[in-house]
């Protein structure tokens, strides 16, 4: 296979028969939108959306010592972690630089999956590869065992009821259950990246296309609709969810994103980046340098990443996510300002969109949450 050659997930012909426009993501061939991102963004905060995200990175973690190799490999506290529960947490180079943030699902007492974004997929499984040396533990890849389906919005509970006896009153967000859907052996778990409640399945690749047409036709009375990575982008952006390239890199800290608390300094052993992350910490409490904020547009403009922020002719921050917010009916954005500009409700911030400095309020994340 050529460098340039894209990879194809298992429902990519169900994405052309779709009508689906695709996009080269992370070297995968993906539907961006099969209509209108709007209504596809609407229908997730109202009734359903179905998502293929058969590009994220699956790795398994065996052997007797697979806890204690990933509470050293990761700067979580992935042994206090339950059978049957998951964690958000992150990876980190020496520096405290961040790699990727992760899922990590414990599927049994010995067993772990960890779940990267696509884009940084080979770089955590050489990292927990060279991590894992003195372990008595197996780093596995398995992004061609796994497709993944997602259905997520309000009325998703109510369609996997239809498609599986599985006990989905029982199972709390960030957990997972082997199950059966449709008559498909799946692992569900009740997680997402949209700020609604909702599923992801894991399934075998020959069982994707079953299993979306399953999920298709038991929506088709709430009103599901197929999704793109353009709308899963500004559902995120709303919850103010970071995505990996734009409010997260190897050049900030989990402390610089704001992200500290995934960080578990009271847990056994030492782990990869520690000193560094403990310094990191000390920095952020005593004279944070920039925070994470909110931006809503007192304007149209929609501000993009890379934006320069500015207060009184001075740049103060930069955008690293922005697009028109459907549920909020205005332009929204993510931005990293200086800790003097960042409380909620400071006047007179603005973003540099080619020459004029558009209007912003600075809002306190996230954008939208949902009503429980």
């Amino acid at each position: 296979m050529s460098s340039t050659e894209l990879r194809h997930t298992a429902l990519d012909a169900v994405h052309r028969s779709l009508g689906a426009t695709m996009t080269d993501f992370a070297g995968w061939d993906m539907p961006l939108r099969y209509g209108s991102e709007r209504d596809e963004h609407t229908a997730v905060r109202t009734r359903a959306g179905l998502f293929d995200l058969s590009h994220m990175g699956e790795i398994t973690v065996t052997g007797a010592e697979a806890a204690a190799f990933l509470n050293h490999a990761l700067v979580g506290d992935i042994a206090s972690v339950g059978v049957g529960r998951a964690r958000y947490t992150m990876i980190c180079q020496a520096d405290g630089g961040i790699l990727d943030d992760l899922i990590v699902y414990r599927l049994a007492e010995t067993e772990y999956m960890v779940v990267a974004n696509a884009s940084n997929a080979q770089v955590v499984l050489d990292a927990l590869t060279e991590r894992a040396a003195g372990f008595a533990a197996e780093v596995r890849d398995d992004r061609d065992a796994y497709a993944l389906i997602a259905v997520q919005g309000p009325e998703s509970p109510g369609i996997l009821k239809s498609l599986t006896d599985a006990d989905l009153d029982g199972l709390k967000y960030y957990a997972g259950l082997p199950g059966t859907v449709a008559g498909v052996p799946a692992l569900i778990a009740r997680t997402g990246y949209t700020g609604e409640d909702g599923f992801e399945l894991f399934v075998k690749p020959e069982h994707a296309v079953r299993l979306w047409q399953a999920l298709t036709e038991a929506g088709e009375g709430v009103g599901l609709v197929p999704c793109g990575l353009s709308c899963r982008d500004t559902l995120r952006l709303e919850a103010g969810m970071p995505l990996y390239g734009h409010e997260l890199s190897t050049s900030l800290t989990p402390f610089d994103a704001g992200l500290g608390r995934v960080v578990k300094f009271d847990k056994e052993g030492d782990f990869v980046g520690r000193a560094a992350l403990a310094e990191a910490a000390e920095r952020a409490a005593q004279n944070p340098p920039r925070v994470l904020v909110g931006l809503v547009a007192e304007g149209r403009r929609v501000p993009r990443a890379g934006y320069a922020v500015v207060a009184g002719g001075e740049v103060i921050g930069e955008v690293t996510s922005g697009a028109p917010s459907p549920t909020l009916g205005k332009p929204i954005a993510m931005a990293y300002v200086d800790a003097a500009h960042a409380a909620p409700g400071t006047e007179g911030v603005g973003v540099d969109i080619r020459g004029t400095h558009e209007p912003y309020q600075v809002v306190a994340l996230p954008f939208y949450k949902r009503q429980k």
